[in-house]
């Protein structure tokens, strides 16, 4: 993030999704800007990786189940004491038109990212509040607002934490806390996988003429996520390079 500075220090941050890709980099960030950062992932070996190689910590969770992700937060309330900042980036993809669509493709897909979303943000909401600070940062896409074919279940989900963000901010507001979510568009492993054909015509489509680099990401979640932004709240921010206009 160069020419970008923010201080964490003494904080608690939380990312789901953290492993890899995104979320890897918004844990390198914050890490980077002094905080105390937890690894969340449901590959519990990729988030070990990842935390050493961050000197981060390490938790294997289910964001789809309460009992884990209960769990972890109860684990590093006991380690910190507090949890200041929440980044629910963990999602999957069950890609296929709706008609061929199973019940498992569409469930496992609301689970994790709506319902993780959720089940994350109910967890930390009581330590937040008896702090009178939060910070909760959501990853939603492009997709939810605009669709996507063969991505029904994706884009659901993700319209769906929309309305999630924007309703838990009015709920939160109140007790210092804010909820604010990004649209990203970034350069990863799912991107590069992409055909070159495909790849060029996502790329025509973007103003900025290419994908956004992770870390470019993480300069907004970490803004998002700064006592700076004590007054943003409800807040969906694209951060895709023009794509979204």
């Amino acid at each position: 993030m160069t020419g970008v500075s923010f201080d964490f220090t003494g904080q608690t941050i939380v990312v789901t999704g953290a492993a890899r890709g995104i979320g890897r980099e918004l844990a390198r960030a914050f890490s980077d800007a002094g905080g105390t950062v937890y690894v969340l992932d449901h590959d519990e070996a990729a988030a070990a990786s990842t935390a050493a190689e961050l000197g981060a910590h390490a938790i294997g969770t289910d964001v789809s189940s309460s009992s884990s992700v209960e769990a972890a937060v109860a684990r590093i309330i006991d380690d910190t004491g507090r949890i200041d900042v929440l980044v629910n980036n963990a999602g999957i993809l069950r890609d296929t038109v709706l008609w061929k669509m199973t019940d498992e493709q569409w469930d496992a897909v609301l689970a994790v990212h709506a319902g993780g979303t959720f089940k994350m943000t109910r967890a930390v909401v009581p330590t937040m509040r008896a702090q009178g600070f939060g910070r909760i940062v959501n990853t939603t896409s492009y997709t939810g607002l605009h669709g996507n074919i063969g991505q029904a279940n994706y884009a659901t989900a993700k319209a769906g934490i929309i309305g999630f963000t924007r309703t838990a901010a009015k709920e939160l507001a109140r007790f210092g806390i804010t909820v604010n979510a990004i649209s990203p568009n970034a350069e990863t492993d799912m991107v590069a996988s992409v055909p070159a054909e495909k790849r060029a015509e996502l790329i025509a489509a973007i103003p900025a003429g290419r994908f956004g680099d992770p870390a470019e990401m993480a300069a907004g979640v970490c803004f998002l996520a700064s006592r700076a932004a004590g007054y943003v709240t409800g807040v969906v921010l694209p951060i895709d390079g023009g794509l979204s206009i």
